[in-house]
Formats: structure tokens, C-alpha cells, sequence
């Protein structure tokens, strides 16, 4: 029965497109195994399609050819999961009737499994440097904090997340608008060769399919229901990496995105989505305070940190007390600072040795050091 009911989907993987509802309301009414049997007969009491839409379907099931389908797959190193397997991830059943009929996947972890500790990272093909280097900081750092990195695979912002996760030893998924037997981008091929060796390849479509455009754009649900949270680092007003935002949105999961020039149009997107629901964010750090267990933030924001900052804090105090330009006497040193003369004497003398302070007759005064730290810093260094 099982095994009937697999086969059956790899039929109806041949037959409807990705994210059609209408073969999950009769899936869900009849199974696969029953959905076929309608299908081949011309069953018009099936609902939700014209006549017309019935007979393509039908046409396109009796071409179908299951078993050549899973031999390809089994040539290319691929496997068939379908829902109730151990390894389908439930939060694909987020999206209801527009669920996958199947997932052909390649590579030997499981998705399940990796898809409980997972964030997307996408964006524009035709990103900057900038987003470029930002795309694999954020896939890199993701990798190293033990998370799952997924994107689609294509030029631009995509391939560098996936790049990120694979130069630091760890995990990432790609999500294809084709079979996983068939490279596309072309120019892609060393990087899917490496993910299906290191990471995972995944598609909706049967061994051999082609992308188009609506595959992309459908492809996109997969990876908003199948990540915790989606990151969109450089995006056009019209991107389509929005769309993988807009459902990621839906499915309440937490969207997020990379800031970039207030003058690009490649940030236009990503801009317009930290003005509405969008939370900013710009290291992996950030990315796992949201979408991370209890626990897991970000480490406290601040500045570089200067010699002054070391200070005991009577010897800051000391050091605050002395005037931006010119002398002072101990005596109003220790006035400011509130403590004693001999006190601010051997906090002075102190900040002498460390190069904050100097002493000219019965005065003292701040040195370069301590009239601007962070440039001093910076020439120690």
C-alpha cells in the first residue's frame, strides 16, 4: 500500500506543476494511488478544474513513466520522500494544499533533521560586492554557530550564502527550479557538485526538468516553509527574493534583512521591508538572537575598545577631571574628581606611565593619547 501510494506521487510529480492546489485538495480527498485513478479515467466530478485543464492533466499523467523517473534518480545518487516518511520535514505541511507531491533529494544527511536548525539567505542575482561579501559573512557565521544554511542555488547572493556555509566545513541546502540531475545555472556546477558531496540539493520537479519562471517563483515557498526564518540581503522594489519574504511572512516566520546604500536600488527592497515587518540585521549573530532556542544572543554591541577603557575608575576619574586643553594643578584635579590631593597625585603619576598625562612644573596636562584615544589605538597598532 505504501509503496503504491509513493509511486503514485511520482506520477503526479510528473503531472502537476509545483504549488497546484488543486492536486492538493485531491490528495487530500482521495490520496495519490485515488488521484491517479481519476486523473487517467477524465473523472469530471473532480473539482476546481475546466474540462480542458482535466484532459491536459490527464494527457501529461498517462506520458508520465514513474519508473524511469526513480531509476534517474538512483543513477544521479537521489531519493523520493514523501509526506509520512522520517524523513519529510512537517513544516512543509505549513503550506497546506500547495505542499510539495514529493521532494527528490541529493546527499546523504537528513533533511528532516537539518531543516529544525535552518535560516534562508537570499536576494538579487545580480547583486554588488557588497552584497556579494555579505551574503557569505552571514552563510559563513550561520555555518560556524551549528545552523543550516538555504538559498536557491543561483547566481548573485545565492551562491555566495552557499559558498559562506561551505568554506567553513559546514551545512547548506539548495532548493532547484529543476531536477537535481540538471545543473542550472550552468556555470554552477563545481557548487552543486560540492553541495550534493557536503550539503543537500532538493527539487519538487522529476529528474530531468527544466526551470521557468514560475518554477522559481514557486520554488520560493519551499524555502520560506522550510527555514526558521528568511534574511534578503540586496533586493530590488520587484525582486523576486521578496516573494520568498512575502511567504515566509505568511507562514509566520521571522523575515529579516541586510541594510544597504541608502542610493542603491538594489537595497530599495530590503529597505522597504525594515520600514514594515522586516527586523535589521547585520552579522549571523543577530540572525540567531531571532530565530535561535532561549538563550542563544547576540553578544552586546560597542565600540572599539581603547586604553582608557582599562583604567581602574579613581584613575578615570582622575583623567576626566583634567581640563581638554591646558594645565591644571592637583589641587583642582582632585577637586573635580572629588578625591584627595594625594590620592589624584598617585592616580597622575600612573596615568604618567601609561602615556595619558604629563606633568610641566606644578601642573598637569592630557597627552595626544588621551586628547583622542582611538587614533592612538590605532598608531600603537
Amino acid at each position: 500500500m505504501r509503496e503504491g501510494e509513493r509511486l503514485a506521487r511520482v506520477v503526479l510529480a510528473r503531472t502537476f506543476e509545483p504549488g497546484d492546489e488543486s492536486a492538493g485538495r485531491w490528495l487530500r480527498a482521495y490520496g495519490a494511488r485515488g488521484t491517479v485513478e481519476r486523473i487517467a479515467a477524465g473523472d469530471e466530478t473532480l473539482g476546481g478544474v475546466k474540462p480542458a485543464r482535466l484532459a491536459g492533466l490527464r494527457e501529461r499523467l498517462l506520458a508520465a513513466r514513474p519508473e524511469r523517473d526513480l531509476q534517474a534518480a538512483t543513477a544521479s545518487g537521489a531519493r523520493f520522500v514523501v509526506p509520512g516518511d522520517a524523513e519529510w520535514p512537517v513544516q512543509l505541511d505549513d503550506l497546506g494544499d500547495s505542499r510539495p507531491i514529493g521532494l527528490w533529494i541529493k546527499g546523504q544527511s537528513s533533511l528532516r533533521i537539518w531543516a529544525l536548525r535552518s535560516v534562508a539567505v537570499v536576494g538579487s542575482r545580480a547583486c554588488t560586492p557588497y552584497g556579494a561579501h555579505m551574503a557569505q559573512t552571514l552563510g559563513a557565521g550561520l555555518a560556524e554557530r551549528g545552523w543550516v544554511v538555504v538559498s536557491g542555488g543561483a547566481f548573485g547572493i545565492d551562491g555566495a550564502a552557499h559558498r559562506g556555509a561551505l568554506c567553513e566545513g559546514g551545512a547548506t541546502v539548495a532548493v532547484l527550479a529543476c531536477g537535481v540531475d540538471h545543473v542550472y545555472p550552468a556555470g554552477h556546477k563545481q557548487l552543486f557538485a560540492r553541495i550534493a558531496e557536503q550539503g543537500l540539493l532538493l527539487s519538487e520537479l522529476s529528474p530531468g526538468s527544466h526551470p521557468t519562471r514560475y518554477r522559481f517563483i514557486q520554488r520560493n515557498r519551499v524555502i520560506a516553509a522550510l527555514t526558521r526564518g528568511t534574511v534578503v540581503v540586496e533586493a530590488a522594489l520587484r525582486s523576486g527574493a521578496l516573494v520568498t519574504v512575502r511567504r515566509a511572512q505568511r507562514l509566520g516566520r521571522h523575515i529579516m534583512g541586510v541594510p544597504g546604500p541608502a542610493t542603491s536600488g538594489l537595497s530599495a527592497g530590503v529597505h522597504q521591508l525594515l520600514r514594515g515587518e522586516g527586523m535589521l540585521v547585520a552579522d549571523a549573530a543577530d540572525i540567531v538572537e531571532l530565530v535561535g532556542e532561549m538563550g542563544e544572543l547576540a553578544p552586546e554591541r560597542r565600540g572599539p575598545v581603547v586604553a582608557r577603557d582599562l583604567l581602574a575608575p579613581l584613575a578615570a576619574k582622575v583623567l576626566e577631571a583634567l581640563p581638554a586643553r591646558g594645565t591644571a594643578t592637583a589641587k583642582d584635579i582632585a577637586r573635580s574628581a572629588q578625591t584627595g590631593v594625594d590620592a589624584a597625585v598617585g592616580r597622575l603619576y600612573e596615568l604618567q606611565s601609561l602615556g595619558f598625562v604629563e606633568r610641566h612644573g606644578e601642573g598637569w596636562q592630557l597627552t595626544r593619547q588621551a586628547v583622542n584615544p582611538v587614533c592612538a589605538v590605532r598608531k600603537e597598532g
